[in-house]
This record gives C-alpha cells, structure tokens and sequence, in this order.
C-alpha cells in the first residue's frame, strides 16, 4: 500500500520506545519532521532491558548483535558521530561453542566459513565440515534470493510470490519413487545433513528464534548463513548500552519523549491518521502516527477499523513462543579461556520444540549460556555475570507467575549449564529469573512472545505485517513488523517507515 508524500515538516507521535521505534524516530528527525515518542513505560529500549544488582550488570533480552552494519547505517544517516564513537562494538570469537548431549564439543569461529568447517570436521569427523560447507552454499542463494525483498524494501504489494521457497535443496533420487527435496529446516538437517549433531546444530538456529524447526520453511538457511558470515557481535557494558546510544541519538535531533504515556487511541480524521489519545485522556495531533508496539494491540486503538485487507499480512493470530532467562551472580574469576556464547543442547531437539509450543516443558532445553568478558558488567575480576536463556512458551498456555513452576525451570537451566561452567552452583551468589511475564511488562506483547525475522516460504504464513496499514498515515515498526524480529530486522524497520514517510511512492527500499 503506498504512503503520502508529506509535507516539508510533519508531526510525527510514534508509540513505544523499543529499538525499531526509535530507529525511525531519528530518521525522520534529521528529515525535518518533528518527533515526539510516547512510551507506557519509565524508559526506552523495549526489549533491551538491564538488571542491575550488587555491581553485577546484566542484559534481560537480546545479548548479541547479528548484522551491525544496520546500525552502522542508522548512525552515519543521522549524524556525524559514528557507531563505533558512542559504544564499543567488538566480534566474539569464537562465535558460540556448542556442547552435544552426549559430551561432544565444538568451537565454531566468528565469521570463517573455511575455520567453521574446519572445526566440524576436527570435532566430528572427516566430511561434517564439508557437508556443512554444502548446505552454507545453498543457503548463500536462499539469502541472496530474499536479502532485499525480506530485509531492505517495503513488503511488496504481491508479497504471495515471498510464500515460494527459495532454498534450494537438492532432490534425492530413490528407487521406484519420485525424488524428495528437503522442504523444511528439520529436513534439511535429516537429508542433507544427516542428522546426528550436525542436525542438531542446525536445529539449534531455529529454537533460537522460536521456530519449531520440523515445519519452519528450508529458508530458515538462512538464519545460520547470516550468523556465519556477519558474526556475533557484542557491546561493551551489555547490549543495553545499543539502545542508549539511539536513545541520546534522538535526543541530539531533538525528538521529543514522553515516558509513562500509554496511548489508547489511535485517532482518525478524514480517512487518516490524525493523532493519538493518551490513557490520561491528553489529545495529541499528528500528521503521521507510528507504531512500534505489538499490531495486534491497533485492534483496541482503532475499534472497528479494518487495518488488514483480504490481501494484507495480518498479524498472526496465535503467539510466538518467549524466553526464559536466569542471571547470575557467580564469585571466582572467569576463566580466561570460557567462551563468551556456549550452547548446550537438548538430548531432543524435536520434542523440545514441540514442549515449547504445546507448554508442557518435560524435556530438557536447549540453553544459551553467555559469559561476557567484559569488566563493566561484573563488580570486579574476581566475580563473574552469567546469563542463561532457553525458549519457551508464551503466557497463554503456561502459568508463569506460578512461583513452584518457574523455581523449576530455572533449576532446569541451571542444571544444564551446570555442564558449560564447572562447578556452577558452588560458586553461585545469587540468581534471578526473568519469565515471559517480565517480557510482557517491558514490550507489551501479548504473553511476552518474541517475534522471529520475517522468512520466505511455508505459504507466506512467516511475514510480518507490511510497515503500511489499512489507515493512511498510519505505519508500523519494530520487530513486529516487516521484516521482523531480531535486533538487526528491528532496526530495519526505522529506515523502511522513515522512507515510506519522507519518500512515499518513489521509496524503493534501504540503500
């Protein structure tokens, strides 16, 4: 749906301060408009949140960046200063170590395709490091198939042609019968992988992300594709300190926030956005309105509206699964040779996927057991924050205020990455649970789920909604949007909305 050309300088009221959100904000800031940002809570960053305890600093969602050159872009756009001025960016290398169940180790380095094989193949056997080399080819294609339509330009008007799969698995010949090709993530682990930790690793890219990968699309490809080759970043100080830096870029271009605001309303005039309303009744004209919260929450700002035509991507109407995170605080140095991301794997990939959608969680998760070297988050050398964190279902099927429940999982994760970190629970201080009602609070998405990037395939059912709406002047951002999830995804939304907004129809996407 195309946007209007505006006017030299327009009111823009953008809800929520999430990292998407304010992406957008300081691109249309440098444009002229003139921004404010209403936020329900006491501050900026969504998601992006910070537990601070005892001089211990930990990050309570996102703890690693994919793709940095999208800030790199959102800071060389809006200013003189770059990225690299106001945080401290670095690579973590290696980019994750994986511990199997059964007590097989690997660690993969950040972005070297030749030493990620070389490491499969040292640490399973002759030939995983070139079946895996394979599978990064086609998966290579799959990206550079969906890399501008899924990342850098506003969801086509016939987005159908995205629901065609665009890895490009190979067919299998058999005796007798037609060939098959791999058409899900879990396929492509099985067939062309052959299953056994190789699988496993691979199944792995989906869990992050919420995915169940036995029906999450072949184009899932992608998502290891993009870790591989960009690498795993980390900031110094926590990846809060990311959404600080494009909260005081905002400043610096004068858009304007207001904390404790929660907008009820979304108001319409002559057929367009014209405003908002707040909780507190306050009256707020706009020539343009972003939202960068949960879609599905337009519904109760805009009753009787329809946003979504018989050709648009709704919001999905079932939740995506959530996290579980557990911090701690641990005495003894860490040691200098710990890896920074290590992942320990469940014995069953398939039914910890399964457990994750359905909310029964009998089986042992798959947990992320992060371990920043990095003297900002720890009150000093001789003490250690660790971060834990396994996927897991959203608060609709699962109680998670239910206090027995979550003291059980939270031993579950420990348990786990009791095998990553030696003698854990004897150097343990204290420890924190953070469940999907604390996901909630902070990004108001219904049971704290967590959206996934947008992926190509599977029917087009993985889109998220375009950063257009059914309401002229009406856009949509953050990871709930078009292209999705992810920090990466998120911040692509800021530079989709604000050319839709400054451009209009001549917008063809990020350069």
């Amino acid at each position: 749906m195309a946007a209007d050309t505006v006017a030299d300088m327009a009111r823009i009221a953008v809800i929520g301060a999430g990292v998407g959100a304010m992406a957008a904000a300081a691109r249309l800031a440098v444009a002229g408009h003139r921004v404010t940002v209403y936020e329900r809570s006491s501050t900026y960053g969504g998601a992006l949140g910070r537990f601070e305890r005892d001089g211990f600093v930990f990050d309570t969602g996102p703890g690693l960046l994919r793709l940095p050159a999208v800030y790199r872009d959102l800071f060389v756009k809006t200013g003189k200063e770059p990225l690299e001025s106001l945080v401290e960016p670095a690579p973590v290398d290696p980019a994750s170590r994986h511990l199997f169940a059964d007590g097989t180790q690997v660690s993969l380095p950040n972005a070297s395709r030749a030493g990620v094989m070389s490491a499969l193949d040292a640490a399973l056997g002759a030939g995983a490091g070139e079946r895996w080399g394979a599978f990064l080819i086609r998966a290579r294609e799959a990206w550079d198939r969906t890399r501008r339509p899924l990342l850098e330009e506003p969801l086509w008007p016939n987005w159908q042609v995205l629901a065609r799969e665009p890895y490009p698995a190979p067919k299998r010949r058999r005796l007798l019968r037609p060939p098959r090709q791999a058409a899900t993530l879990g396929e492509i682990a099985e067939w062309e992988l052959g299953g056994g930790h190789l699988g496993t690793l691979l199944k792995s890219y989906a869990l992050e992300y919420g995915l169940d990968p036995d029906t999450t699309p072949a184009s899932a490809a992608v998502l290891p594709y993009m870790e591989q080759t960009f690498g795993n970043w980390y900031v110094r100080g926590g990846m809060r300190e990311l959404a600080r830096a494009v909260y005081e870029r905002c400043l610096a271009r004068r858009v304007e926030f207001v904390f404790d605001a929660e907008v009820a309303r979304v108001r319409e005039k002559d057929g367009r956005a014209a405003g908002v309303e707040l909780a507190d009744g306050t009256l707020v004209e706009a020539d343009h309105v972003v939202c960068g919260a949960d879609p599905r929450g337009l519904e109760r700002m805009l009753p009787g509206r329809e946003l979504w035509g018989p050709d648009t991507v709704r919001p999905a109407a079932t939740a995506r699964p959530s996290r579980f995170t557990v911090l701690l605080a641990l005495r003894g140095a860490r040691p200098a040779d710990a890896a920074h991301r290590t992942v320990v794997h469940s014995p069953d990939a398939t039914a910890e996927a399964r457990a994750a959608f359905t909310g029964r969680h009998d089986e042992p998760p798959t947990v992320t057991v992060l371990r920043p070297d990095d003297p900002a988050v720890r009150p000093d050398d001789d003490h250690e924050a660790v971060t834990l964190t396994a996927t897991v279902a959203h608060g609709g099927p699962v109680d998670w205020t239910d206090e027995a429940l979550v003291q059980r999982y939270t031993d579950r994760l420990i348990e786990a990455a009791a095998r990553a970190v030696p003698d854990l629970r004897e150097r343990m201080l204290w420890h924190e649970s953070r469940t999907p009602v604390h996901i909630a609070e902070a990004t108001g998405a219904g049971g704290g789920s967590v959206p996934a990037p947008s992926l190509a395939g599977a029917g087009a059912t993985l889109l998220h909604p375009s950063n257009t709406t059914g309401l002229p002047g009406l856009y949509l951002a953050g990871g709930w949007a078009h292209p999705g999830g992810g920090l990466a995804h998120a911040g692509m939304t800021g530079a989709l909305v604000a050319g839709l907004i400054v451009e209009g129809d001549d917008f063809r996407g990020s350069q």
